[in-house]
């Protein structure tokens, strides 16, 4: 099974130049944890997760080192958020992700899944942004082909 016969055509996607605030918008908007990033040309140039949007409000190994007690400022880390929301998508972007072709089988998208601990995988035609697989699709697909 291919993974065009699975792949949702519809990704969702920001630019590098939009605020963190415009992704996380659109993730709560389609109900997804990661957003692809393109382009002017819809090239794909990047995937931006919900993780790497909460993951700048921690402090960093050494500030835990050197302060244990106050890097566990839980609430102060809080009242970070909105100043996160600020920075840009390419601040905190994975450029160059993993993705596959239309024309991959669908457990090399699960292998890439696998092995990255990913749920869903943009699809490119070239470095063109066509769609996205997810997880739940691959398995979906597998029960109905072979369940």
């Amino acid at each position: 099974m291919l993974i065009r016969e699975i792949a949702s055509n519809d990704a969702v996607s920001v630019s590098k130049e939009d605020t963190l605030r415009k992704a996380v918008s659109k993730m709560l908007l389609h109900n997804c944890a990661s957003v692809t990033v393109t382009d002017g040309d819809n090239n794909l140039i990047g995937v931006v997760t919900i993780r790497d949007i909460m993951m700048p409000l921690y402090p960093e190994q050494g500030e835990y080192v050197h302060d244990s007690l106050g890097a566990r400022d839980f609430e102060g880390m809080e009242e970070g958020y909105n100043k996160v929301l600020e920075k840009t998508v390419g601040d905190v972007m994975t450029a160059n992700p993993v993705s596959v072709s239309a024309d991959d089988p669908i457990l090399k998208a699960l292998s890439f899944m696998g092995l990255r601990n990913l749920r869903r995988i943009p699809v490119v035609d070239g470095a063109k942004l066509v769609g996205v697989v997810t997880i739940e699709a691959i398995n979906g697909a597998m029960f109905i082909e072979h369940g």
